[in-house]
């Protein structure tokens, strides 16, 4: 793990079982799936992909299973360029599975079972740590346990990295409060601010007050995913809002980690934030293309095009 990397990445691999559908059922009621298929997925494995296809170095640290699951997952990862010498393999719980089921419009759903990926605390902290060495920011998400998360956010913040925290899914207690003080950028998308707030954002103004309320929290960087109504960013000296790319989505699902590893990998090279933010949001506006989750992440050509075919 002591390879140099610009981003690190914390967080959960997944094998997902994908069915697309017209509609989403009703309780009790049984359809007939279109197509489905086996793949990649957990937001740290799709967030450290994401940051692959973009050509940033990244390193990934976590947990799989012993099983061929684990085999699959960690070739798929291997293949995309990512470090994975900090994913760490339990020889008891399972490598973690979604289920995801998505309908005609793009939307989805998701149950997950988290596997290897929640069976760890923050006793643990320290098999990940060295992942932080050379690293120029640390990406993590909640879909491990919530004492990890904030254990690796605090060692992250004593080396002076910064911290972009993706806050799903949202603990049913909500965030440690601790934890809103180590993250230095925060990226809710609309439910995910609804849960952590109060407050239903649904355009500029609405997002901007819930934006307050999380500053007061602690982070330094509040950017508020709006879906297909854009994305509205705020920081203590500046606002702004990104409207939405024009592209025919078929498939949401891990868009909102293309997003992420795009502001990432911005921010990493130096872009000040509306630059960032604008290729995030192209970043998130690509995957939802195309179908899956890791594989739908972009390369750095297709959001420069993107980016220049629709300029801000």
């Amino acid at each position: 793990m002591s390879t140099p990397s610009a981003i690190a990445v914390i967080g959960s691999t997944n094998i997902d079982f994908v069915v697309h559908v017209a509609r989403f059922a009703r309780p009790g009621e049984t359809l007939h799936v279109h197509s489905s298929s086996t793949e990649l997925g957990g937001k740290g494995a799709n967030q450290a992909i994401a940051v692959a296809r973009l050509g940033q170095n990244v390193a990934l640290a976590g947990w799989t299973g012993q099983d061929m699951l684990a085999e699959m997952a960690r070739a798929t990862l291997a293949e995309a360029g990512v470090n994975t010498r900090g994913l760490m393999a339990d020889a008891t719980a399972g490598t973690g599975r979604a289920f995801i089921t998505i309908n005609h419009a793009g939307q989805n759903q998701i149950l997950v079972d988290g596997g290897a990926n929640m069976a760890h605390g923050d006793q643990c902290a320290a098999i990940l740590a060295p992942v932080l060495d050379n690293a120029a920011m640390l990406m993590l998400q909640m879909e491990m346990d919530p004492h990890l998360v904030l254990a690796m956010a605090r060692a992250a913040h004593e080396r002076g990295i910064p911290v972009m925290l993706d806050p799903a899914p949202v603990p049913d207690t909500g965030l440690p409060a601790a934890l809103y003080a180590m993250a230095s950028i925060i990226t809710p998308n609309e439910i995910e601010t609804q849960a952590l707030t109060g407050l239903t954002p649904t355009d500029e103004a609405t997002a901007l007050a819930a934006a307050r309320i999380l500053h007061a929290r602690g982070p330094h960087t509040v950017i508020i995913k709006l879906g297909h109504r854009g994305v509205v960013w705020s920081t203590p000296a500046a606002q702004g809002f990104v409207p939405p790319f024009r592209v025919k989505a078929i498939d949401t699902v891990a868009a909102g980690d293309c997003f992420n590893a795009g502001l990432a990998t911005a921010l990493t090279r130096g872009a000040d934030m509306p630059e960032a933010v604008r290729f995030a949001a192209a970043c998130g506006a690509l995957a939802t293309t195309r179908a899956g989750a890791a594989e739908a992440a972009p390369t750095a050509d297709e959001v420069a095009t993107l980016l220049d075919a629709q300029p801000g």
